[in-house]
Formats: structure tokens, C-alpha cells, sequence
């Protein structure tokens, strides 16, 4: 993206959600289309303007923890052992360097849960009954709860990934700007269906972010023309473009907020934050 943007802090304060979380689930089963920085630097800006945040890795690379400071060694307790019924949310959740954002980290046990959990009754509601549990722990103890809880999933349509669904409130899907884009997205969008006829009937999509974005690349301009096409109005008019910075950032464990908040990429993140921000303001509107 070329337009430069003024974007401040106190310009994208909002009301915190009332009552439960809202759950958004980042799901994309094609991988390195941008869901662990999306959940990572979506968290951020949300933290950033007042929001208390919960990002839940479930991941088996565990990218997110990662990308958020999280030393391997610190992973003592996983979404693992949360989605076996081990321990609770509540025990997984660790602190980060951004004030208000906190992290359920994986680690690689994720990878075999889909067998260990093959014959459990309740397999696909693991997480969905860890948040609300959750949230009646910090109700019961008069802790501040988070007002906003973003999932980072695995890029394949496995058990993992529909615990997630059967979780959200919503799905957030990031989309790479290149020629197979929209390839996928068909069965991404059947499996969403699926989901909310059989295990979740309020599961909606809350909206597809471009990410990846070279204004210098004819095809990345091709690839948003379709996509707003085909999709409408559940494409965000942010875009995420392509920037070293924020490619940079994981490899020192911090949000690209954190390592250059001018950079374009963490401007295009605060401009994320704030349309989804505006986007539940309208729900609740139109719900009242």
C-alpha cells in the first residue's frame, strides 16, 4: 500500500465488549498466508487501545508463542494439556511484553491430539468448555476478563482447527495476495458451514484480510479485485502489505508494534484492530 497513514492510539480507543469474549478464530488451511503475524500483531493493536487480550496457540510449530517472546523452555504448560483436560486455560495462560495481551502457548504434543482424542465424545468441544471456564474463574475471583480471545490455527482442517470453530463466535480468515488465493477458499468456507450446522449455529465469518499485499505487483492488485468480488463486504478494506519489518519482528520474539510501531506493517495492523473494533460496534447495533 503507498497512502501513508496518521493513525494514533487514542483515535482507535473503543468500549470494551460487555459480558463473555468475543472468540475469533484466524483459520486458513493453506499455510504462510499470514495467520500466526495476523494473530500476533491483531493482538497487539487490540491490546494497544485498551482491549485485554487472550491469544490461544494452537499451532504444533508454535509460531505465536514464539513470535511473542515465549521461550520453548517457558512452555511447561500447553494448549495441550488444556485440550486433554490436564489443566485448565487459566494454568496455560502466561504473560507477555505488551501489557493487557497474554498467551496459551503450544508446543509439538499438538500434533498428535487428533489421535489421542479420536474416540472422546467431547473431542470437538475441548476448547470451547476451557474459555467458558475460563471466564466463570476470573468472574468468580473478580478478575479483569479478556475482551477479546484470537486463535491461531493450524494451517490443515483438522480436529484442532474445529475446536476452534466450535469455540468462536466468528472466523477470521487471512488471505494471501497471490494466484491460488481464492484456491481453498471454497472448502475453508464449506467446512465453516459444516461446523455451524453441526456443532456451532451462531459461527459466522467475520471478515477476510489481505495480506502479503505488493502495490508494485500487477497480480496482488488482480488478486484483491477478485477476492472483493468474490466475497463482498467480508473483506476488510485493510489490507496487510508485504514488509520486511514485520517479517523481521519474530525472529527478536516481539509484535512488529513493539519493534517499529511507524513501520507500515504495524500502521496496517492498528487499521485492522480498528475496523474489526467498528465491524462489533455494528453487530451490537444491529443486535439491540
Amino acid at each position: 500500500m503507498t497512502e501513508s497513514c496518521d493513525t494514533t492510539l487514542d483515535a482507535l480507543a473503543s468500549p470494551r465488549p460487555v459480558g463473555q469474549p468475543r472468540v475469533l478464530a484466524l483459520a486458513n488451511q493453506k499455510g504462510g498466508v499470514g495467520k500466526t503475524t495476523t494473530a500476533i500483531n491483531l493482538g497487539t493493536a487490540l491490546a494497544a487501545i485498551g482491549e485485554t487480550v487472550l491469544v490461544v496457540d494452537l499451532d504444533p510449530q508454535g509460531n505465536a508463542s514464539t513470535g511473542l517472546g515465549i521461550d520453548r523452555r517457558s512452555r511447561r504448560v500447553s494448549t495441550y494439556d488444556v485440550l486433554t483436560q490436564d489443566v485448565s486455560l487459566r494454568e496455560a495462560v502466561l504473560h507477555t511484553a505488551v501489557p493487557r495481551l497474554h498467551i496459551a502457548p503450544s508446543t509439538m504434543d499438538l500434533s498428535g491430539l487428533e489421535l489421542e482424542l479420536a474416540t472422546a465424545r467431547d473431542r470437538a468441544f475441548r476448547l470451547r468448555d476451557a474459555i467458558r471456564s475460563l471466564n466463570s474463574i476470573q468472574e468468580r475471583n473478580d478478575e479483569p476478563a479478556y475482551s477479546y480471545v484470537l486463535i491461531d490455527c493450524p494451517p490443515s482442517l483438522n480436529l484442532i482447527t474445529v475446536n476452534a470453530m466450535a469455540a468462536a463466535n466468528a472466523i477470521l480468515v487471512p488471505l494471501q495476495c497471490e494466484f491460488f488465493a481464492l484456491e481453498g477458499l471454497s472448502q475453508l468456507l464449506s467446512t465453516v458451514e459444516q461446523v455451524r450446522v453441526t456443532l456451532n449455529p451462531g459461527l459466522t465469518i467475520h471478515g477476510i484480510v489481505l495480506t502479503m499485499f505488493d502495490a508494485r505487483n500487477n497480480l496482488s492488485n488482480q488478486v484483491v479485485e477478485d477476492v472483493r468480488q468474490f466475497m463482498g463486504e467480508k473483506v476488510y478494506e485493510t489490507i496487510i502489505p508485504r514488509n520486511v519489518r514485520v517479517s523481521e519482528a519474530p525472529s527478536y520474539g516481539k509484535p512488529v508494534l513493539l519493534y517499529d510501531l511507524k513501520c507500515v506493517g504495524s500502521q496496517a495492523y492498528l487499521r485492522l484492530a480498528s475496523e474489526i473494533i467498528q465491524r462489533e460496534r455494528n453487530l451490537r447495533a444491529a443486535a439491540a
